[in-house]
This record gives C-alpha cells, sequence and structure tokens, in this order.
C-alpha cells in the first residue's frame, strides 16, 4: 500500500470486502492502493479460509492478514480471538504495531510478547483482556504452559515467516502451540521460501488451504533491488568494503557477517577507519540492541552490522543498502538479506563481497531467486577520486541553495582584491573537499582483480592488479 488519499483508494480496498471502519482507517493513515499479496489474499481470508502465502517481508502481507483478522473478531473478548507468532522480538513488535494501527479506530487490544520483556508486565495486560497477541513462539508457549495464554476462544492463528522460525529451532515449539489451539481456527502460514520442512507444518495444519505465490517473496523477482557482486579475497575485503561503501553513498546500511566475532572485529575496523558502525548480535542484551536500533533510526549511525539471526524481523524505514560482507552458505539466507530493503516502492542495494572460490554459491542464489546477480569489477582508485568530487560539488550546491552566506561575503570581497573569484571559489572547495577525505590517501592499497571461475575450462583463474582506496566518512 502506498501514502496518497483519494476516493478510488477506498473503492479498490473496497472491492476486497473490506468494511467501512477499515476504509475509513486506509484513508485516514493515507493509502493508495492495495499490493498484489493483499488483492490475492484479503478475499479468501474474509471468506475464513486458509491460506498458504509465499511472501517475504516488505510486500504487504502484514495488512493482508491484519485487516481481515480485524473484520473476523469481536473487539473487547476477554481472551484473544487472533494469535500471530514471528520469529523475533523485533517482528513481534512490529507487527503490533501495525495491528493496532489498522485497528486504532475500533479500540483493538494489541500485545506483543517475546523473551527479554518483563514478564509480570505481560501477565498484566494478557489478565486484563487483549484481542490480538503477536508473540514469538517460546514466549507464546511459556504463558499457555502457566496458563496466563488461554487459546480458547482463538478464531485466527497466523505463521508468519515460517520458515525463519523453522531456522531457528521452534518447531517443538510450535507443535506444542498447535496441540492447544481449537480445531475450529482458520490458520495462515506465510513464509518467504518453500522448503520441505515448511511444506510438512503446511500439510499438517493448514485445512484445504488457498494458495497465495507473490514472485517477489517465493523467491523469484525481488522487486527494486539492484543486485552487485564483487570478487574479492579475504585479506582485501575490508578495503573493498571501505571503497564500496564510498562509492555507494549509503543512507543507512546493513552489512551481514557469519558470527558475533565477525560482527565485532568488522565494527571496530570500521570505526578505526572513520564510519559510524554498531553491533548487532545474540550476544547483546535487549537493552544493548535497542540502544542501537535508536540510533541507527535516529541517524546517529550509519552503519549496522549484524548476523543473520540478530538481523531477523528488523524494520528500517530509510535502509537503502545490504552488504553481504560475508556470502550466505544457505541461499534463502541471502533473500531474507536483501528482503530488508526495496519496500513500498523505494529502490535497494544489494551487494556481495565474494572470494573467487565462492562464486559458485552465487550461481545458487540466482538458481533460487532467478534473477542475475550481475559480478562486476571492483571500483578503482580513479572511481573512488571521481564519486568525491561528486559528493563535494553536491555539498558545494546544497550550501548554496541553502543560503545564509552573507556572514561569508567579507572574506571573498577581502580577497577578490587580490585574486580572481574563480581561484577563490576553487580553493574554498578544495578547503572543504580536503577536509571530508583526511586521511583516506593513507588507507588506499592495492587490491589485485579477481575473475570468477569459468566452468567451462578447469576452472582457471586469471589475476590482474588494479590500484584501490578505502575512504572515510567526513
Amino acid at each position: 500500500m502506498t501514502p496518497t488519499s483519494s476516493p478510488a483508494a477506498n473503492r479498490e480496498f473496497a472491492d476486497l470486502g473490506l468494511g467501512p471502519e477499515l476504509l475509513q482507517t486506509l484513508s485516514s493513515l493515507g493509502y493508495e492502493e492495495p499490493t498484489p499479496i493483499q488483492r490475492a489474499a484479503i478475499p479468501h481470508l474474509l471468506e475464513g479460509r486458509d491460506m498458504l502465502g509465499l511472501a517475504a517481508t516488505g510486500t504487504g502481507k502484514t495488512a493482508a492478514f491484519a485487516l481481515p483478522i480485524l473484520q473476523a473478531i469481536e473487539v473487547g473478548s476477554k481472551g484473544p480471538s487472533a494469535l500471530i507468532l514471528v520469529p523475533t522480538r523485533e517482528l513481534a513488535v512490529q507487527v503490533a504495531r501495525a495491528v493496532y494501527r489498522y485497528g486504532k479506530e475500533m479500540k483493538v487490544g494489541v500485545l506483543p510478547i517475546y523473551g527479554g520483556q518483563p514478564f509480570r508486565q505481560q501477565l498484566k495486560v494478557l489478565k486484563r483482556g487483549v484481542d490480538v497477541v503477536v508473540a514469538t513462539p517460546g514466549r507464546a508457549l511459556d504463558h499457555i504452559r502457566r496458563g496466563s495464554l488461554s487459546l480458547e476462544g482463538l478464531k485466527v492463528l497466523v505463521l508468519d515467516e515460517a520458515d525463519e522460525m523453522l531456522d531457528m529451532g521452534f518447531a517443538e515449539d510450535l507443535e506444542a502451540i498447535m496441540a492447544e489451539v481449537p480445531g475450529t481456527r482458520q490458520t495462515l502460514l506465510f513464509s518467504a521460501t518453500f522448503g520441505k520442512r515448511v511444506e510438512v507444518i503446511a500439510a499438517h495444519y493448514l485445512s484445504d488451504p488457498v494458495e497465495v505465490k507473490i514472485a517477489a517473496a517465493a523467491g523469484g523477482d525481488i522487486p527494486l533491488v539492484r543486485q552487485t557482486a564483487y570478487l574479492v579475497r579475504r585479506p582485501h575485503k575490508l578495503a573493498a568494503l571501505g571503497r564500496v561503501l564510498d562509492i555507494e553513498a549509503p543512507e543507512a546500511a546493513l552489512v551481514f557477517c557469519r558470527t558475533r566475532n565477525d560482527v565485532d572485529e568488522l565494527v571496530e575496523a570500521l570505526n578505526g577507519r572513520g564510519y559510524r558502525a554498531e553491533s548487532l548480535h545474540g550476544g547483546m542484551s535487549q537493552e544493548e540492541r535497542e540502544r542501537v536500533l535508536k540510533k541507527l533510526r535516529a541517524g546517529t549511525v550509519d552503519l549496522l552490522v549484524a548476523t543473520d539471526v540478530a538481523a531477523r524481523g528488523l524494520d528500517v524505514p530509510h535502509l537503502t543498502h545490504v552488504i553481504n560482507y560475508e556470502i550466505p552458505a544457505a541461499p534463502k539466507s541471502y533473500v531474507h538479506r536483501i528482503g530488508r530493503v526495496g519496500r513500498a516502492g523505494r529502490e535497494g542495494v544489494a551487494i556481495t563481497l565474494a572470494e573467487p572460490r565462492e562464486h559458485p554459491l552465487l550461481r545458487n542464489i540466482e538458481r533460487l531467486t532467478k534473477q542475475k546477480i550481475e559480478v562486476e569489477p571492483l571500483p578503482t582508485v580513479a572511481d573512488l577520486r571521481t564519486r568525491r568530487l561528486e559528493l563535494t560539488r553536491a555539498s558545494v550546491r546544497e550550501s548554496i541553495l541553502e543560503g545564509n552566506l552573507h556572514h561569508f561575503r567579507v572574506v571573498v570581497e577581502s580577497l577578490s582584491h587580490e585574486f580572481d573569484l574563480v581561484d577563490i571559489a576553487l580553493g574554498a572547495v578544495k578547503m572543504g573537499h580536503e577536509a571530508t577525505v583526511v586521511g583516506a590517501e593513507g588507507d588506499e592499497e592495492e587490491i589485485p582483480v579477481e575473475r570468477p571461475f569459468v566452468e567451462k575450462s578447469q576452472g582457471t583463474k586469471s589475476k590482474g592488479k588494479s590500484g584501490a582506496g578505502v575512504g572515510k566518512k567526513g
């Protein structure tokens, strides 16, 4: 759904079967038209059908199941009418906020429950009564076993990002929860990928489901994401990453590593080179995680270096780039990683730094996504310097447009008695440019050009030499 406010937008949502109250809410929120998954899913869900949906984060699937749930439930019931299970605490908070936003005028009660949150606070709200619970499987099961989360009146159960929940080891928890839900409930299962394990739980828990496949989310076409890979050997990866960051100049980037030690080491190295980076991994407390995410959303941090598990469910609206500092071993992890960008009509960028021997892994990812990952030459030092000049030009232009330059007129006028005005401008631009790249030349190092394995010819490689540079953020 995209923001605007028009009668035509309301008609499009009304045609899906949504009632006046929800239509008014969508209009007040400024939503324009349904996304493909909303068009495909909402009419069937309003009919009470079970559903198997192949759709990734960012396709509008939360609204696709939240809106029918809100229309179906009786607000104000003592126990929850809907239970939405998600893999991570971040996603629990994100989905709960969305459901609350859509159901605000209906006065719907929504509660996210997850580990790391005070248990007593959750117990208090559950005792008072809530309409929709959004939970991680482990914490939901804790409450069920304590008797504080009753599922007797449950009408709708949602398994969101089911593949992620299985990857995180929640299979037994899901099985235990499913044993407690009423047999008459409506069950919805959403997954970005459709492997054997997802197929098994779909067969067990869904009854004559409608299948909805959105190509963008089923590991097929991934919209609005420019995908590029650079081949570079491990000793040169940090320099290559620095160069890519300076060329791309992301507003905010998520950089993936495989282990928490790799994350911490990379953050230390990046900060030592003048970037603003923070870690996000499983070794951090909930308070530390929330502090880091708050800094990222506030713009005081540009780079978030994370493990796959820690980044699950992460939603940062201004995120522009995902960088695979280390290529994921499982192709579907790549799908989840780059699903963090390219949302809501905004273009995103996914960049992978792969070692030459990992080139076959890129081909495996392409077979899953059915999209080409362009393997390109790493930008050169000349490219880097050109890009820096472009950024300097943009900064000068922005300064001129902002105005408030009269304080500096006396400096220009005094220098104009000795120098040409163009030379004065050149001197000022040079001074500003050098301030932004101070120390960068000392970080430049030569990075060998790597070529992919050529399968047709015994997998030989040819090497060349190319200069390289690592820039710093001013």
